[in-house]
């Protein structure tokens, strides 16, 4: 029998061995490389450092041993290496005065008037010498006295040897004395080595003088500038190769880097060969180019002369062709900002610039930019005005392509403008039509205030210089008055000037045409907000997040003199550091635009009844305002005859009015107060009322949800109802129109070590931030800490920080802390520091400190407590596990239990008199109060920059000592309404939790975030409520066949939940370098994920599961290629940085490998990597291989984990050994209920290590990109996920008893509802049957089905009648979901966690969790295999053998196409993503045998993913060997 490691012989085969993974050794790059001045045997020191590094890892522990048990080296070691040392320096002062007596006889030699042949002697001998040379030998006399005769001698043109060895020697003299240079151009050297290059005789000369010249240059670049080096390098450099070229250009950028005020003539000479240059196609000698020329445009942006001179030798043309994201030549960022920057001068000075730029189509190429920028979501890079970000010189060169239309910027340039766009209009409306819509998508998008206020600057020059008819064309296709009613929810006052001068200018040219959309977005309304705030109501004032214009002169006084004003966000010219940038708006100007556009354009709409809104919007508000007053009488008890289906007429109406043919806006939607009205129906108070929900209120709400679940959820199986997709789209628009979450990049960051002294004294490679601990006023008690500004930790949770401060300020320690907390004993810590701290002990100390938090519990007054997520950081991992505190909290006063020794229950922290959250990190507690207190104006460089004084105060203790804590609310059984079986109060548990503490409560954000955590809520749960309704409806009566309570549904994709907007920014925030962390994030960034995870899209949330599960880890450039393939993107980089750990593992004991595996590094951070016993392969196929064999060995019949197993564990041993298929489940795999009274043995207790062991192999699948083929039912991946299971959920993994029991729920409802009707004597003689059949025939004892031995306590003759038929569903039940399988599933969490927290997957569903762990299986099309296959090595995608290929995968069923990955990948499944994702790609080569293709079989190599494919003669001999190969060649990795 064939199999895949078979060994065949290949002739011509050049590449890898069958199914042999490459090997690390083989692509590790050389590390040795030859010295300039000492060159060595390369391949001997390769050799030695490989040896020396090989003997070093395999000794490291022996030596380690060694040295411990025979101590350090004895005495006459000791004088031996002294001896040594000794003998060392003396050749050292020997070889000194050598040398120094050698340069002594060449001077003397050069000075004298020798022959040609001496003076050749000479150099040659100097030219030895000074490589060996160093500033010890060779005296600065010694250089000085060199010098002049070696300048000298390169001037001997009769002798070009003559000048080569001395300008030789002048390139060594630069290299070996640090004053050389000096020396040099004190004696002319380089006037002369520019004239041997201006007129260049002999190549190797001319290549000699461009290297000294190079040398000089890096030391003296105004000396070489004055004497034309820049002229002189390029002038002749089309002769020398690439190497020589750089050489050449590096000299030119070392000239170019200081450039005096006047630029000497040559320098301009010189720049029709630099942009000649540009057109080359090496990209180093380019980047060269360009930053000459960046900076010589920089030095003359000033003389609109020189900028036009620069213009004419192709400059404009070669910098937008380098710009343009098609050209071939890919440049780095700064060199691609620094083009776009001569673009904006070019287009500030020159008005030939100006016109060329047009002529060039120059709109769409920045349009492209702009888009990709667009696609990389929205948030700009550039925080701070940084000049050398390529979007921010984007905007610069759009802003400088429009003329001005600010009256105090009126010059001879900007009418030129004006006028060439006055008669080209064309040219106008292409820029216009390219760039409009564009720029409304980033702002839109969520970009940052600089971003903003630059795209609406460019968007008002368009609508002002625009005609009325071009106007009307551009804004035709924008829904310009929606973009604006957004733009207004800013609060800068730059960015509302510029829309209320938008708004301006676009009514006074088409005010018919416009104003009654203004009026139906809200533009008038926010215009009329800005003059009158007091006018409109608090609700509508927060949707535009409270725009006010203060008249505090103070604060106007404050605001002129921000540091980065936007006023200047478009400066060309940088003005001096020292001058002070005040802002440039006039007091009052925003309040006097607004003014002027209320009573010039809004006067006759404001002045009507509807107050500037439409008539859609006071409909809506009408509804609204009838909903809250009957919800309001309703919590009251006003309204003793309101029932809740007196709410169905209303709810009908606001959806009808929302689906209606008239469309409605965002601002009436979210205006007219429809979401918080709804938001109060549903919460029947919950969320204000202090004194918490009574079981009554509690269970309103869950019928409430049902009610709106029946309105909005289809009538009909498998549609999906218009409703709930509107208000759904709707909700998305105006989350994204009031949404203002802050996102904080830090590129200017540099990844270096710091050292935080505060908490854990340690160095990190972030930077700290600089606080002052100030002890509070009347706090005697403590002790005053406020001596110096110490360097914190920013990513560290403020709880570890007031557990550092709690005994410094009191003297104690904290209960469970240790000394070793804290850096020093007492007093501030010293920057630098030596005293480290332990890891383990630090480690153990913190867990000791957390292990006392109380448990999480609700407050007696019915309150629900919020949750404080503590971190106990690892110093070598980095890893945070997340604990769970409480702590209540209520304005400024923090009611804590009184006997609680937790340091960070005691001690609170105030920045400006705001209580931070300790739920935060210090960087996000700071992040959202600065970013409150200062609206949008934060930047980066402010927020490290800053010393912040935190004032630590004790909590001030409740008069009523410890709080008393009481189970949530619950129902009492008369309590029960019929039509909630299975009772869980799911939905009013979302009113009690708080998602995000960076957008206040009172706000539309929070109720529309809200809102759609109800609404997604409802449509994952939406099988539970229309199979609730249909029960109630049987109790009822309104259906009387059991089959009628069979659900199919269709729910809304999970996509429609997702905010691109808020999607966008997390991920820009990710791609934050300081985002080591989620602690280094914004707040809202976790909080939202953990509360409303639907919001992201699934691949974002991966990315962010990866962070907070692993960190952050960098992409090592130089990996294996086994280390980056069988897996999505997104997971292949899991282990990038991590070591890797390679393991013997057995075929014919899989699991017990993998339980020795697991045991020995499932809690370390390491790659691990299977080598099968008496195999070859290593690497990624084999490691494949062995996660998909354990993936097959837990799905064995006998191992008593699964439903269907009905083995028991003492017959399943001999049973394995007969049958070893596995299991076979349509509905995937669920655990097998086991019975707690015979589940104490053995027996049990092997089902239970199983239950460890998988959850410990799931983990480490996740963590190292693994895949693996267990399918789990989707029940079981809510188990994992932390969800609760109901009668509901059984249908998902056993349809048949799932039915059945929801069938036995609704008879038992039934049969109460009859009783307590009014016909009670009817109801008496009519007793509801189960399919005509009456239950006590169907004779059922208390067993669960299919596991007789599994029967209830005290119930082994007891059978189920309709009295007990409640009885028998719920021990069913509980057995199937609940007590029955509870022991392994804490099994498997138990053995989880051993790797990372599995609570950190709680932000996937049920089927992404399925795609990340065990990728997926499609259907393969012929032009995905065409894209997504690759052909090499003697195969195209048209080759014969590849055609019949391609046929026959396309013919596989599932089962071989999963054969057929295994054997060429090592899994059976393809990552996340399909084919797409699959790294590297599948490979198609022709494989040369020796004798007919027809006899010999196609290979695979598993680490590269290739298939070595025969061409044999025809499809079906192919698909023979093919067939055969992958069902009979998957045992053995061998040579081929």
């Amino acid at each position: 029998m064939g199999n895949r490691g078979q060994k065949r012989a290949e002739t011509d085969d050049g590449l890898p061995a069958d199914k042999r993974p490459c090997s690390s050794l083989d692509n590790r790059a050389s590390t040795s490389g030859t010295s300039a001045q000492t060159p060595v045997n390369s391949t001997n020191l390769s050799q030695e450092d490989m040896d020396t590094s090989s003997s070093d890892s395999e000794s490291h522990h022996s030596d380690e041993e060694k040295d411990s048990a025979y101590g350090s080296c004895d005495s006459d070691e000791m004088a031996d290496m002294d001896q040594r040392q000794e003998i060392y320096r003396g050749y050292q002062q020997r070889r000194l005065s050598d040398d120094h007596s050698r340069l002594k006889g060449v001077l003397l030699s050069l000075s004298n008037e020798v022959e040609e042949s001496a003076l050749l002697a000479a150099l040659t001998e100097l030219c030895e010498l000074l490589p060996f040379c160093t500033e010890d030998s060779l005296s600065s006399v010694m250089v000085q006295s060199l010098s002049p005769i070696v300048v000298k001698l390169s001037k001997y043109e009769s002798n070009p040897d003559v000048m080569l060895l001395s300008i030789r020697a002048i390139t060594y003299l630069c290299d070996v004395h640090s004053r050389a240079c000096n020396y040099l151009v004190k004696y002319d050297a380089v006037p002369a080595i520019c004239q041997r290059l201006l007129t260049i005789e002999y190549l190797d000369v001319a290549e000699q003088c461009l290297q000294a010249l190079e040398k000089i240059s890096h030391e003296k670049p105004l000396p070489c500038l004055q004497s034309g080096a820049i002229l002189a390098v390029l002038k002749y450099i089309d002769f020398f190769s690439t190497s020589v070229q750089r050489v050449a250009l590096n000299t030119a950028v070392n000239v170019c880097k200081v450039l005096p005020p006047e630029c000497p003539p040559s320098l301009m000479e010189a720049v029709p060969l630099l942009c000649n240059l540009l057109q080359y196609e090496d990209r180093q000698l380019v980047e060269n180019v360009a930053i000459c020329l960046i900076k010589i445009a920089k030095q003359v942006c000033h003389s609109s002369e020189k900028l036009d001179e620069l213009c004419k030798h192709g400059l404009i043309h070669q910098a937008t062709h380098l710009i343009d994201l098609s050209s071939q030549t890919t440049l780095s960022a700064p060199v691609q900002s620094g083009l776009m920057g001569i673009l904006v001068k070019l287009a500030s000075g020159s008005i030939v610039a100006f016109r060329t730029l047009f002529e060039l189509n120059i709109s769409n190429i920045l349009k492209d930019i702009l888009s990709a920028y667009g696609r990389s979501h929205g948030t700009p890079s550039l925080i701070m005005v940084d000049s050398t970000c390529e979007v921010h010189e984007v905007f610069k060169l759009i802003n400088e392509l429009l003329p001005s239309i600010s009256q105090d910027q009126d010059s001879n340039i900007n009418r030129d403008k004006e006028i060439f766009l006055l008669n080209q209009p064309d040219l106008l409306e292409k820029f216009s039509t390219d760039l409009l819509p564009v720029l409304v998508q980033v702002v839109n998008s969520g970009g940052n205030l600089y971003g903003c206020y630059c795209c609406l600057s460019v968007v008002n020059k368009l609508v002002y210089i625009s005609n009325s008819d071009l106007l009307l064309n551009l804004l035709k296709s924008t829904n310009i008055s929606s973009f604006l009613a957004g733009v207004f929810t800013r609060k800068d006052h730059h960015v509302l000037m510029l829309a209320l001068q938008i708004v301006d200018n676009i009514l006074q040219k088409h005010s018919n045409v416009f104003l009654s959309s203004f009026v139906k977005e809200g533009v008038l309304y926010a215009v009329d907000t800005l003059v009158s705030p007091n006018r409109r109501s608090q609700y509508l004032f927060q949707m535009f997040n409270g725009i006010q214009l203060s008249n505090d002169q103070h604060q106007r006084s404050a605001a002129k003199n921000v540091q980065n004003c936007l006023c200047y966000a478009f400066a060309t010219i940088p003005s001096p550091t020292s001058e002070a940038r005040t802002c440039k708006l006039e007091k009052d100007s925003v309040y006097t635009l607004a003014e002027h556009i209320r009573s010039n354009h809004f006067a006759i709409e404001l002045s009507n009844c509807n107050e500037g809104t439409s008539d859609i919007f006071q409909n809506l508000k009408e509804i609204s305002v009838s909903l809250t007053d009957m919800v309001n009488l309703s919590i009251n008890g006003e309204a003793s005859n309101l029932k809740e289906p007196d709410f169905d007429g209303i709810l009908h109406k606001i959806m009808s009015q929302l689906n209606g043919k008239d469309p409605i806006s965002t601002f009436e939607f979210l205006g007219s107060g429809i979401v918080k009205s709804l938001l109060s129906y549903l919460s029947v108070g919950c969320r204000s009322d202090k004194n918490g929900a009574s079981s009554h209120d509690v269970f309103t709400v869950e019928k409430r949800v049902e009610v709106l679940g029946r309105l909005l959820l289809p009538s009909s199986d498998l549609a999906v109802d218009p409703y709930l997709n509107e208000l759904i789209h709707k909700l998305q628009s105006a989350l994204s129109s009031v949404e203002n979450l802050p996102v904080m990049l830090n590129h200017g960051s540099k990844q270096r070590k710091h050292y935080a002294a505060v908490p854990y004294g340690r160095s990190n490679s972030h930077p700290c931030l600089k606080v002052q601990f100030v002890r509070g006023e009347g706090e005697s008690d403590l002790n005053d800490y406020s001596g110096q500004v110490l360097s914190v930790d920013p990513f560290s949770p403020l709880d570890a920080i007031v557990g550092y401060l709690w005994p410094k300020v009191t003297g104690k320690r904290a209960r469970g802390t240790n000394s070793a907390i804290s850096p020093s004993a007492s007093g501030s810590p010293q920057r630098g520091s030596p005293e480290f701290i332990d890891s383990e002990s630090m480690s153990q100390d913190l867990q000791e400190m957390q292990e006392d938090k109380p448990k999480l519990k609700q407050a007696e007054s019915g309150e629900y407590v919020m949750l404080r997520q503590t971190c106990e950081v690892h110093p070598d991992s980095g890893e945070q596990k997340q604990q769970n505190s409480f702590v209540q909290e209520d304005s400024n006063l923090i009611s804590i239990c009184s006997n609680c020794g937790d340091a960070s229950s005691n001690l609170i922290l105030y920045l400006n008199d705001h209580h931070l959250d300790h739920k935060l990190t210090l960087y996000q507690a700071i992040l959202q109060h600065l970013t409150k207190a200062e609206q949008e104006n934060v930047t980066s460089a402010s927020l490290w920059s800053r010393t912040y004084k935190l004032t630590y105060k004790r909590v001030v203790k409740s008069k009523q000592g410890c709080l008393q804590h009481q189970q949530a609310p619950c129902l009492q059984a008369s309590e029960k309404n019929l039509a909630y079986p299975q009772y869980t109060p799911f939905f009013s548990n979302m009113f009690a939790s708080d998602l995000t503490s960076d957008v206040e409560k009172s706000t539309p954000a929070y109720d529309i975030l809200l809102l759609l955590k109800v609404l997604e809520s409802m449509n994952r749960f939406r099988f539970h409520l229309i199979s609730q309704e249909r029960v109630r409806s049987f109790v009822e009566g309104r259906i009387s066949k059991l089959d009628d309570l069979k659900v199919s549904v269709a729910c809304v994709p999970q996509n429609e939940f997702v905010n691109c907007r808020l999607t966008e920014k997390l991920e820009q925030q990710m791609l934050d370098p300081l985002s080591v962390s989620i602690g280094g994030m914004p707040a809202w960034c976790s909080q939202l994920m953990s509360s409303c995870p639907f919001l992201f899209g699934f691949e974002v949330r991966c990315r962010y599961f990866q962070l907070a599960a692993f960190g952050q880890r960098h992409h090592q450039p130089h990996v294996s290629s086994e280390s980056n393939a069988g897996g999505s993107n997104s997971r292949q980089q899991n282990g990038s940085s991590l070591p890797r750990k390679k393991f013997l593992v057995r075929r014919d004991q899989i699991l017990d490998s993998a339980t020795h595996m697991m045991n020995l590094h499932a809690s370390q951070k390491v790659v691990l990597e299977a080598e099968f016993v008496d195999e070859v392969g290593t690497g990624l196929g084999p490691t494949l291989e062995f996660y998909t064999l354990v993936s097959y060995e837990f799905q064995k019949f006998g191992l008593g984990m699964w439903r269907g197993d009905h083995m028991s564990c003492t017959a399943s041993k001999s049973f394995e050994a007969e049958n070893s298929s596995g299991l076979s489940s349509l509905f995937g795999l669920f655990p097998r209920p086991w019975s707690s009274e015979v589940s104490n043995g053995v027996q049990f207790t092997e089902v239970i290590k199983k239950y460890t062991l998988l959850g410990q192999v799931v983990a480490k699948a996740l963590q190292d990109g693994r895949i693996l083929d267990l399918p789990f039912s989707k029940a079981f991946y809510k188990l994992i996920l932390g969800q609760d299971l109901t009668l509901y959920d059984i249908q998902s993994f056993d349809p048949g008893l799932g039915t059945t029991l929801i069938e036995f729920q609704a008879i038992v409802e039934r049969n109460k509802f009859m009783k307590n009707s009014c016909k009670k004597k009817w109801a008496r003689k009519t007793k509801p049957r189960f399919r005509d059949t009456k239950i006590e025939d169907l004779c059922l004892d208390f067993s669960i089905p299919g596991y007789p031995d599994f029967v209830a306590s005290g119930c082994n003759s007891k059978m189920v009648n309709l009295n007990n038929l409640e009885e028998y569903v719920s021990y069913i039940v509980d057995a199937t979901i609940r007590s029955g399988i509870s022991r392994q599933v804490e099994a498997f969490k138990l053995g989880f966690n051993q790797v990372f927290p599995i609570k950190y997957l709680q932000i996937l569903t049920e089927e992404e969790l399925e795609h990340l762990l065990c990728g997926e299986c499609e259907v393969w099309n012929i032009n995905e295999l065409l894209e997504y296959i690759k052909f090499d090595h003697g195969y195209t995608a048209s080759s014969p053998p590849v055609v019949n290929l391609l046929s026959i995968i396309r013919e596989f069923d599932r089962q071989q196409q999963k054969s057929f990955l295994r054997f060429v990948t090592g899994a059976p499944r393809l990552p996340h993503g399909g084919l797409a994702s699959l790294n590297p790609k599948l490979t198609i080569v022709r494989k040369h045998c020796s004798g007919s293709a027809d006899n010999d079989l196609p290979s695979a190599m598993t680490c590269a993913n290739f298939l070595k494919l025969p061409p044999y003669s025809s499809k079906e001999k192919m698909k023979e060997k093919v067939m055969y190969a992958i069902t009979e060649g998957q045992e053995s990795f061998d040579l081929s």
